[in-house]
């Protein structure tokens, strides 16, 4: 089985919001990206808004044939806001305002009692629910009890190794956690700092179905395009494997 491409678009939005204009369009980007060969759209409704907007989601869901999967934090607000819009995901993320992007994984052991909640009225309302989560036994183990229908582990620490460095203990962490998961019948997926250069060992991995990639992506876009941008990634995770 291939490993499925989700294309994060944040970063067309971001590109929109520096100027609080309508251009770039991120739907128009989340189209282009489907007909290169995306099988799925991400987006991250941050509560500050500072790229996607609400009624991105809403657009998005309207006019994609691929799924829709929403990054946003395990907070009342979030869910009054995406619940009624019905993506087919909903990622929940670690956030904060100072952060400039998602900085490690969810501790869902420490949050279960709150997660609990969270997931049983986004499964009440037909929305399947992923966790993403740092490739740690006792991270996936929780994530199971808590009856996610998937996980996304944080390949960050993956990604940010100083060149030169040795990446071979952080890929067998991602291993032995995507083995685990599998294994407690959670669908795995994965994401974070990830690129040309470095995806082919996460393709790699049998356990991982999908992998969500959006800077590296939008980065390519610029200089080549949106279609050839997502082929190329495409590509790189199909030799991969």
């Amino acid at each position: 089985m291939s490993t499925r491409l989700g294309v994060n678009i944040d970063h067309v939005a971001t590109l929109r919001q520096a100027r609080l204009g309508r251009e770039p369009e991120p739907v128009a980007a989340a189209l282009l990206a489907c007909g290169a060969g995306a099988h799925s759209i991400t987006v991250h409704l941050r509560g500050d808004r500072r790229h996607v907007q609400e009624r991105d989601v809403r657009l998005l869901k309207e006019v994609l044939l691929v799924p829709l999967n929403v990054e946003c934090a395990a907070t009342p607000e979030a869910m009054a806001t995406v619940i009624p819009i019905k993506p087919n995901w909903v990622t929940l993320v670690p956030e904060t305002r100072e952060e400039l992007t998602t900085q490690g994984g969810l501790d869902v052991v420490f949050l279960q009692s709150h997660l609990k909640q969270i997931i049983r009225e986004l499964r009440t309302s037909d929305i399947r629910v992923s966790l993403f989560i740092d490739p740690q036994m006792e991270q996936v183990k929780m994530a199971s009890r808590l009856e996610a229908d998937a996980i996304e582990f944080n390949t960050g620490i993956y990604a940010d190794l100083p060149n030169g460095a040795d990446p071979t203990a952080e890929l067998e962490r991602l291993r032995e956690a995507s083995r685990l998961g599998a294994r407690v019948g959670l669908r795995v997926l994965a994401g974070h700092g990830l690129n040309l250069r470095n995806v082919g060992p996460i393709a790699a991995i049998p356990e991982i179905e999908e992998l969500n990639i959006g800077h590296a992506i939008m980065g390519r876009a610029i200089l080549v395009g949106m279609e050839r941008a997502v082929q190329e990634m495409i590509a790189a995770i199909n030799e991969a494997i």
